[in-house]
């Protein structure tokens, strides 16, 4: 018998090196290549043109013609989608083991059934398995239609055969072509799978949802190209300690990113909040101090959510800085402002931010929040009840303006919130029924009219 040849991938960029190394030589990242069969050579006419015709022409040319969304009907899904599922559109759909991705894309397809001929393929799971959760879940099953499978050879006759508008397949890491030789999961394995299905996806306009595995680190497993082949991709993210979920688009060529949907999952399955903003509020009886709640923007969505501080005397040398949900060195660089700026000094305090819910705010209109809810701990003193506050907060003290101000103060005085502090730049034109706003410039200025 002939030795197996093998060869080192890299997962991150696909690279390929005969032998192991520390860093991959293609793109320098360290400890990511990984031991694989050698293609079969055999394997020819696999590589073919997306497009039909492979002519040059002017761009003017090209029939670009607006083709209709298809709805989930589930209206968390469809905005995180950008307004529903594209003919021909690859999804790509990654998040921790048992987060609920399969329980999702089953409620969505027993949906979509309805209207649309659709298929799951399983490549996890037995179908009594789902049929079991189906009847769990209490969707209707009659018309989905169900393929345990994980050759792709056979997934693909499936498909030419029943041509349905929308496809799951669960997951991409378990499927194979024979036309390689390496394992399910492996590097080529999961560039080629995906790569065959998208090109099925194109010339038959069917709508294919991938699930993907993730690393430890949270990332979608397999190569990075992956993402880079899908039409869209989404985290599916949640606090084990919880019952919500978050899904949100980290890539979308069809949409906006950074969308947020909002689920909580029952017994029942996954459930649309339609309201994230209480959520994210604590209920308290009475204003307490260390306490500040803002507005932050997920796409279109404002969303209003409390950041709550909490500072103590440091009982070591080193003094704590702890940030959850924000981002830590950003807690840092907004202290040291706080001292130069409004001459408030935080050097010898233990220093804990948190964002309530579990949720994670990466735009800098938390910076005034956060420094408010600072001051509000360390000289307990609550900040007036029905306050909303957003901004940026500069290195040189200023209050710099965020996108969409008119919008976040909206949804505020929406959900019964009578004043707000913002940046100058973001006071809104025409006044809003309800809503007392204050403009800064300043951060003391800010620190003053909070207190």
């Amino acid at each position: 018998m002939s030795k197996v040849k093998t060869t080192f991938v890299c997962r991150v960029c696909g690279g390929t090196s005969p032998k192991w190394q520390g860093q991959c030589p293609q793109c320098g990242d360290w400890n990511t290549l990984e031991e694989s069969v050698v293609e079969n050579k055999a394997a020819t006419g696999r590589f073919q043109s997306l497009a039909a015709d492979g002519a040059i022409k002017n761009l003017s040319e090209v029939n670009a013609e607006e083709v209709p969304r298809i709805p989930t009907q589930m209206e968390e899904l469809d905005r995180v989608l950008g307004g529903g599922l594209v003919p021909g559109g690859v999804v790509l759909i990654g998040g921790d083991p048992g987060i609920g991705k399969s329980t999702l894309l089953l409620q969505a397809l027993a949906k979509l059934s309805e209207t649309q001929a659709v298929l799951y393929v399983s490549g996890e799971e037995s179908a009594q398995q789902i049929a079991l959760r189906a009847r769990r879940l209490g969707v209707p099953t009659a018309k989905v239609r169900l393929y345990p499978e994980i050759s792709l050879e056979k997934i693909l006759l499936a498909l030419t055969a029943e041509i349905p508008k929308v496809v799951v397949i669960d997951s991409i890491q378990t499927m194979f072509t024979e036309a390689l030789t390496s394992a399910p999961g492996s590097v080529a394995q999961v560039r080629e799978c995906s790569s065959q299905l998208t090109r099925f996806a194109k010339r038959h306009g069917t709508s294919v949802l991938l699930v993907g595995h993730v690393t430890k680190d949270g990332a979608i497993a397999g190569p990075r190209v992956l993402e880079h082949i899908v039409d869209a991709v989404l985290y599916f993210e949640g606090d084990t300690h919880s019952s919500f979920r978050l899904i949100r688009a980290i890539k979308n060529r069809f949409g906006a990113v950074n969308e947020l949907g909002v689920f909580a999952m029952t017994d029942k399955g996954l459930r649309e909040v339609s309201n994230p903003s209480a959520m994210f509020l604590s209920q308290h009886a009475e204003p307490v101090a260390g306490s500040c709640v803002m507005v932050t923007q997920e796409g279109t969505r404002p969303m209003l959510v409390e950041v709550q501080a909490l500072v103590d005397d440091a009982h070591s040398p080193q003094v704590k800085r702890l940030a959850v949900g924000v981002e830590q060195n950003r807690l840092a660089l907004l202290l040291a402002v706080l001292h130069r700026h409004a001459g408030i000094v935080a050097f010898d305090q233990d220093v804990f931010i948190n964002a309530v819910g579990g949720v994670r705010i990466s735009e800098p209109a938390a910076d005034l929040a956060m420094l408010l809810a600072i001051v509000s701990s360390l000289k307990n003193r609550p900040l007036p009840a029905k306050m909303v506050v957003f901004g940026e907060v500069g290195l040189a003290g200023e209050v710099r303006p965020v996108q969409r101000g008119q919008e976040r103060l909206k949804e505020a005085a929406k959900l019964g919130f009578t004043h707000a502090i913002v940046p100058k730049a973001n006071r809104p034109r025409q006044p809003i029924d309800g809503m007392t706003v204050i403009s800064v410039e300043r951060l003391d200025e800010a620190v003053a009219a909070a207190f």
